[in-house]
Formats: C-alpha cells, sequence, structure tokens
C-alpha cells in the first residue's frame, strides 16, 4: 500500500492490478472486522486462528448447512442471529484468498511450536 496526496494505492490480492483508493471510499482492514458472538464479539483475524488450528477447510461454495456447521464447528459461540451465512461465505472467501496467497498470520503458540521443533 503506497500513499499519494490525496488516496492510497492499493494492490488486488487476485490481480496484482494497483488502484487508487480515494478519502471518499469506505476501506476496512482485515484486522478491522468483528463477528458478532453470544458474548460480544470476535475479531476476525483470532477466527482465522481458530479455521487455522481446526485444520480443516469449507468451500465458500458449500452448502447453507455445510458452512453454518463448519462455523458451529470453529466458532461454535458465533451469534446465530446476526452473522449471516453471506457473511460466513465472505469470511470463507477471504480465508481461503488469505491461505492461497501465503499471507495468514501464524498464531504465536504455532511459531513457538516451529521454533522448538527445529531446535
Amino acid at each position: 500500500m503506497t500513499e499519494t496526496k490525496n488516496s492510497i494505492i492499493v494492490e488486488s490480492l487476485l490481480t496484482g492490478k494497483r488502484i487508487p483508493a480515494y478519502s471518499t471510499s469506505k476501506i476496512s482492514t482485515l484486522s478491522d472486522i468483528s463477528i458478532f458472538t453470544e458474548t460480544g464479539e470476535i475479531l476476525l483475524t483470532e477466527l482465522f486462528i481458530r479455521v487455522q488450528k481446526s485444520g480443516k477447510t469449507i468451500s465458500p461454495k458449500a452448502s447453507t448447512d455445510e458452512i453454518k456447521a463448519f462455523f458451529g464447528e470453529v466458532l461454535p459461540e458465533y451469534d446465530k442471529e446476526r452473522v449471516y451465512v453471506s457473511d460466513m461465505k465472505k469470511i470463507l472467501q477471504w480465508y481461503q484468498l488469505l491461505s492461497d496467497q501465503n499471507l495468514l498470520i501464524e498464531s504465536e503458540e504455532e511459531k513457538a511450536e516451529e521454533i522448538k521443533s527445529e531446535e
């Protein structure tokens, strides 16, 4: 990401194309997005860590029942009234894209385990 006078330049992870994003554009970083739970909210990054730890993935094109069941496994406390299947599909798309690009951040716990195994 690069800044210009009235915008920032963003790069698509899909195409690699760079385009300006102006101050009037609505842009959120994935680390600022939260998922509603029964007790509050959980950061999207924490959900991604849970998915990584589960060792399971599911296609965003899976059936509604399969997607709900997957979320029930990795985030059993998600708010079933406020988190829609369309939200889940978008989250799964983001996860899949980041995973394909090797951009998922490992948890500190996983990094420590990796270091121990290398010693």
